[in-house]
């Protein structure tokens, strides 16, 4: 099994919300917002970020902004249930562009068995959950979503392969049947553009590309 992790985001687009002090850790305050990134289909994703004290100046509501991090999960258990809540760790800030951007890099194993089915059109779709390790023991828990052949191929897969991927990250809602009634949320997955260096895909098609 292959044991190389990688998380890499690259995201570019309007700051939607002002930061909103989020929570402390080792005694450094965290700030959350909200940064849109438009897709080229006309749908615009809204994620969250989560930025450091230092760098939660530069989120200003309407202004563009550019910035490289991971992509974190954490398992929020107050409530009814745990959530598994995502956000973009904002770990450094680049000049804008001025284009939209919004492309993540992960390398890591799959935690469950991919979900396999197909829409009432026939097109496949392929669910899948990602353990990408950081640093002190910890790992980030990263919902997976392919279209098409990509879906069928990734189907296959079983608990504990390897995945290298390319993909974006995107925003949906939908609606949680309550006691209460209805209730509107967001969910956020990565969309897998493509298998790149690193999974076992990939480097046995240059293999066989090289003979």
């Amino acid at each position: 099994m292959n044991d190389i992790h990688r998380n890499e985001a690259e995201l570019e687009g309007l700051v939607q919300t002002p930061p909103a002090y989020s929570h402390e850790n080792h005694g450094k305050p965290f700030y959350r917002c909200l940064l849109s990134v438009p897709r080229l289909s006309g749908q615009t994703d809204l994620l969250p970020l989560l930025l450091p004290e230092e760098l939660q100046s530069a989120a200003v509501p309407g202004e563009r902004l550019r910035l490289q991090g991971q992509l974190r999960s954490f398992n929020n258990r107050s409530g009814q249930g745990s959530r598994l809540v995502l956000s973009t760790h904002a770990l450094a800030l680049l000049p804008p562009t001025g284009e939209n951007g919004n492309r993540i890099l992960l390398q890591g194993v799959l935690c469950k068995d991919p979900t396999y089915r197909r829409t009432p059109l026939g097109r496949s779709i392929c669910d899948l959950m990602l353990a990408v390790s950081r640093r002190y023991g910890r790992a980030d828990y990263l919902p997976l979503i392919a279209w098409g052949q990509l879906a069928s191929d990734l189907s296959q897969r079983r608990t504990g392969d390897a995945l290298a991927l390319e993909g974006r990250i995107q925003s949906r809602t939908y609606i949680k049947r309550l006691e209460t009634g209805p209730e509107q949320r967001t969910a956020y997955e990565v969309s897998i553009m493509h298998l790149i260096p690193g999974d076992p895909a990939w480097e046995e098609t240059q293999s066989q590309e090289g003979n």
